[in-house]
């Protein structure tokens, strides 16, 4: 039993990192019906950012922990903004109204290009920082056994999601942002009709999206404490499986598909073999979409005629 509870807490951690890259997925494919394949590559770069603020502010001399984390946050989702915005410029706006083929072409060009400007920057060796949030609680276990470790890190990952998923859900629910995005996902020429800035919303859903890959960049760095300029390509498919398992273009959908993976992954690697967990992941996703391939919380598509 105290096995498995730990897996479950490392299953839930993974995955909550999972979901919040999903949600970048999701959002751009349910406005503009388009899969950003760069997108796991922002969250590499925030990875790198979070790094380099560690360090600045490691060398700046002894910094409250908190406020560290609170600053290297804001820098993340800044830096990452100014990325995301700037490839909806470069690599979607010009090709909106082309073929489905031209965006998706464009969007795998930019993630082999951000890979390559990362790697020539930061060079290509596997970059380890030192833990920053160290210590945790002894949930369950006996004198001897094997004891259920829940780390402080863990607990921030949780916290830190679930009050993300919570100002989200009230920014497209109850801000002008939220209505302009639904209309958009809607009818995007019907929205323009009726006085949405069709261009701004979706550049700020690429600015959304790109904010919390950040987060969940400098969670994987806290958490694993090593990264390279090839983590957002592996991050990214999980990711984009995620949003597939729980409904491309649901939100809750990409979080429930995130929880799902991790799960899945932790509880094959555990059980079972680790060189596998990848098979079990996809074979699991084969599996929904052969039998609702809308995902779990996906809805089907009516075309209005």
């Amino acid at each position: 039993m105290e096995y498995f509870t730990q897996q479950l807490i490392n299953g839930l951690t993974l995955g909550a990192i999972y979901g919040l890259i999903a949600i970048g997925y999701t959002m751009v494919y349910g406005i503009i019906g388009m899969i950003n394949f760069a997108h796991g590559e922002i969250y590499m770069i925030s990875a790198f950012i979070a790094i380099i603020c560690f360090l600045i502010l490691g060398a700046g001399g002894g910094i409250w922990v908190p406020l560290a984390l609170l600053i290297v946050i804001l820098v993340a989702m800044a830096f990452t903004a100014v990325y995301g915005w700037t490839l909806e410029r470069i690599a979607y706006r010009p090709l909106r109204r082309s073929p489905r083929l031209a965006p998706l072409i464009s969007a795998i060009g930019m993630s082999i290009f951000l890979q390559n400007y990362v790697q020539i920057l930061q060079g290509a060796r596997i970059k380890p920082m030192a833990p920053v949030i160290q210590g945790g609680f002894v949930v369950m276990g006996a004198d001897g056994g094997f004891t259920v470790h829940l780390s402080y890190i863990q607990i921030f990952i949780f916290v830190l999601t679930l009050g993300l998923m919570a100002v989200f859900a009230l920014l497209i629910a109850h801000t002008a942002l939220g209505r302009a995005q639904r209309a958009c996902q809607q009818d995007g020429d019907m929205a323009a009709l009726v006085g949405v800035d069709v261009d701004r919303t979706i550049a700020v859903t690429f600015v959304v999206g790109a904010a919390l890959a950040a987060v969940a960049g400098v969670m994987v760095t806290l958490y694993y404490g090593v990264i390279d300029f090839f983590i957002g390509f592996l991050a990214g498919i999980k990711a984009f499986t995620a949003a597939v398992l729980g409904g491309i273009g649901s939100l809750p959908g990409a979080m429930l598909g995130g929880f799902i993976l991790g799960l899945v992954e932790v509880f094959w690697s555990a059980y079972f073999s680790a060189e596998y967990k990848d098979v079990a992941a996809y074979s699991l996703l084969v599996l929904v979409l052969i039998f609702r391939p809308t995902g779990l919380l996906g809805v089907p598509e009516v075309e209005k005629v």
